[in-house]
């Protein structure tokens, strides 16, 4: 099964062999400037389309969509080829438009806290696979344009290195978008981060950090006993020194366990010599990890603590909670584990939910993409 987005320019050309050359042009624009899926290139000739049609299956069957925050948070399930499922997450704000995607199908990394990392790992995505995502994504944005991708849906970028780097050049050089709007989320595979650093490719990076000590990190980030902070620390120094860019420090704080004083210290002196800035993330909750996120005024308190110690913080706002889009929770609604939402409702008919409005409608079939 080959996705459009799977494909180089010079893959349409082959594709395309025997049409006049301006057609491999059409499509290319068709698909990354447009947006557009094969059945909809109207400005080629039936027979192109067919020929296109018959080589090229989309990667990605909505099979579930559900929408928060008055519409500003919406998340979809996809399934891919095999029936693994992956979850995308868009998110509407005043200034940009953001997507969140999935790099792998579960997680391996094992992180405690994190409903991805409960279920465990199927398999991780083609090239076309996560593209299709954005893509996906962009079309339901319109008119509005998507201006931010951010590697921080199911699974461990870097753990999938090849295709990140592949999607990330893409979505660079033929969609456009800013380096420095593209995000790439890991848990610390020290190695990659180095490698990254080395690829030419001034994105944004961001490390779930969420403890900066050895003892409990390992107990939330299992990684963390084969990378441990000393050797983060040093990959993260590599990347400040090979593309002039801060690291941004995920922190989803926890009662007890990280919202301390002494974790404060720590954290600071991680943080400082290294210029990062602090993504302070209230911990969201999921049904195998039970210890509660900090309250808010503790949330406030530790970001001013760290603004004490010089380092710079802000907190993240919580997008998509009610539909279990928020960072960590991803996975949810997928396997259905609260019982609130049905991936089908018996009917092959998927049930779309907006949380805070109602039945969203039905569809007679799978959500197109």
């Amino acid at each position: 099964m080959t996705s459009p987005y799977d494909l180089t320019r010079e893959d349409v050309a082959t594709l395309l062999e025997g049409e006049p050359r301006y057609r491999v042009d059409q499509v290319w624009r068709a698909l990354w400037e447009e947006n557009r899926p094969v059945a909809a290139m109207t400005t080629l000739p039936r027979a192109v389309r067919q020929r296109l049609d018959d080589a090229l299956t989309p990667a990605l069957r909505a099979v579930n969509e559900v929408a928060s925050d008055l519409g500003a948070t919406r998340k979809w399930v996809f399934e891919l080829s095999g029936g693994a499922t992956v979850e995308t997450v868009l998110m509407t704000y005043d200034d940009r438009v953001t997507v969140c995607v999935s790099s792998q199908a579960g997680c391996a990394m094992g992180c405690s806290f994190c409903a991805t990392g409960q279920a465990g790992f199927t398999r991780s995505l083609r090239v076309g696979e996560v593209l299709e995502q954005v893509m996906v994504a962009a079309r339901v944005a319109a008119p509005r344009r998507l201006s931010h991708v951010v590697f921080m849906g199911m699974g461990e970028p870097l753990a999938n290195y090849a295709v990140t780097v592949e999607a990330l050049r893409r979505l660079h050089e033929n969609r456009g978008l800013s380096a420095r709007h593209l995000t790439v989320s890991t848990v610390g595979v020290a190695p990659a981060i180095e490698r990254l650093a080395d690829e030419g490719l001034a994105v944004t990076l961001a490390l779930s950090l969420h403890a900066a000590n050895d003892d409990t990190r390992s107990e939330l980030i299992p990684l963390n006993q084969r990378y441990p902070l000393a050797r983060l620390s040093a990959a993260l120094a590599y990347w400040n020194e090979r593309t002039s860019r801060r690291v941004s420090l995920e922190w989803a704080l926890i009662d007890g366990v990280n919202d301390t004083e002494q974790s404060l210290d720590e954290l600071a002196a991680f943080a400082t010599p290294l210029r990062a800035h602090v993504n302070l993330i209230p911990l969201n909750p999921t049904p195998g990890y039970l210890t509660r996120g900090s309250p808010p005024a503790r949330v406030a308190a530790f970001r001013d603590g760290l603004a004490r110690r010089g380092v710079n913080a802000t907190v993240r706002r919580t997008r998509g909670r009610s539909i279990d889009a928020a960072c960590g929770q991803l996975v949810n609604v997928t396997h259905a584990r609260r019982g609130r939402l049905r991936v089908d409702d018996g009917v092959n008919s998927p049930a779309r939910v907006d949380v805070d409005g109602g039945l969203l409608g039905r569809t007679r079939g799978p959500t197109a993409p």
